[in-house]
């Protein structure tokens, strides 16, 4: 049944608070690596954030039950991609030699989109016009842009500002397209199926972080304003916003929701650099751009059944990918 237009304006409302939520996550993740270190907290947040979806599982117990029985391919395969994809992010952001690089990590880390697109031609067996690859093409321009922006956007200027730290761009990269591999292979492996695995992935992406946390020890400074922040990282843009983001996609303005997630890469941007203190130079506004113009180009370049809305965060989110509006299918988690 459809939501009243109050109601639907609610969701509606819900979605967009989302991806204000996600918008955020690069700036403080950043805030929260440099006071316990990448690894510390990255799985400070996936554990938290962990243990709490983990509640639902004990009010419903089926509910575990049932995703234990989801395909074991989905499980193991997806979990891989999901841990995979939470660690490049965190040790991108945390390794970053300044918070300017971080920003800067931020966008390269805005090519999943793309990314998943590229992949849902072979794994989902998309048609794709030939307007793709020129997509494709101009979102990592965009990336290259970003990375060269203290200076001309040259070539040369691009090598040396890549040289200079080269494994947070390489791991943001690989983060990119582990979520854009995760999302496809989660379509592929689960359709529509309402039940995931979620609470499941987090938990798991929390005990490898712990895991390699007491191999590799960090210094960590814990304080009360960590804890909120670790708080806020955990419950909002981790879990809230999954949820927020499923109801304006099963009961609000899809388009709407859907159309305003793609100006992410622009708002974590913006986010960022305000609450990071980096300034925000001509470069980014057009690195920002061509990565959002990039991946509109990528979708409108797909066939046949939309690949998203995509979950616009670029850290540990969820995306929903659906069929037609009159199934209505709840989303797979995807990022």
């Amino acid at each position: 049944m459809n939501a009243t237009p109050p109601r639907r304006g609610i969701y509606t409302a819900q979605g967009l608070l989302a991806v204000l939520f996600w918008s955020t996550s690069i700036a403080f993740s950043r805030t929260l690596t440099e006071r316990l270190g990448p690894l510390t907290a990255a799985a400070a947040i996936h554990l938290l954030a962990g243990s709490l979806s983990m509640l639902g599982y004990v009010r419903d117990p089926d509910a575990l039950r049932r995703a234990l029985r989801l395909p074991k391919r989905y499980l193991l395969g997806a979990g891989a991609l999901f841990v995979a994809y939470m660690l490049a992010l965190y040790l991108a952001v945390g390794l970053s030699r300044d918070r300017a690089q971080a920003v800067e990590v931020g966008v390269v880390n805005y090519l999943w989109p793309g990314m998943t697109l590229l992949f849902a031609v072979p794994v989902l067996k998309r048609r794709a016009r030939w307007t793709l690859l020129p997509g494709t093409a101009l979102a990592f321009g965009g990336a290259v842009v970003a990375i060269a922006q203290t200076g001309p956007p040259t070539w040369t200027g691009f090598l040396e500002r890549l040289l200079e730290n080269p494994l947070p761009y390489a791991l943001a990269l690989a983060a990119a397209t582990a979520w854009g591999c995760y999302s496809t292979c989660c379509r592929r492996w689960m359709g529509s199926r309402e039940e995931h695995a979620l609470p499941l992935f987090l938990l798991a992406a929390g005990l490898v972080l712990l895991g390699l946390r007491a191999r590799y020890a960090e210094t960590s400074d814990w304080s009360g304003s960590t804890g909120w922040i670790l708080a806020y990282m955990s419950v909002l843009p981790t879990l809230a916003a999954y949820a927020c983001w499923d109801r304006a996609m099963r009961k609000g303005d899809l388009v709407l929701v859907a159309s305003a997630s793609h100006a992410t890469p622009l708002l974590s941007t913006l986010l960022s650099c305000a609450l990071l203190g980096v300034k925000l130079t001509a470069g980014l506004w057009v690195a920002c751009a061509m990565v959002i113009a990039g991946a509109l180009v990528c979708r409108f370049s797909i066939g046949g059944e939309p690949v998203a809305p995509l979950d616009p965060s670029g850290s540990a989110r969820a995306t929903a990918m659906r069929n037609s509006p009159a199934k209505r299918a709840p989303s797979t988690p995807l990022r």
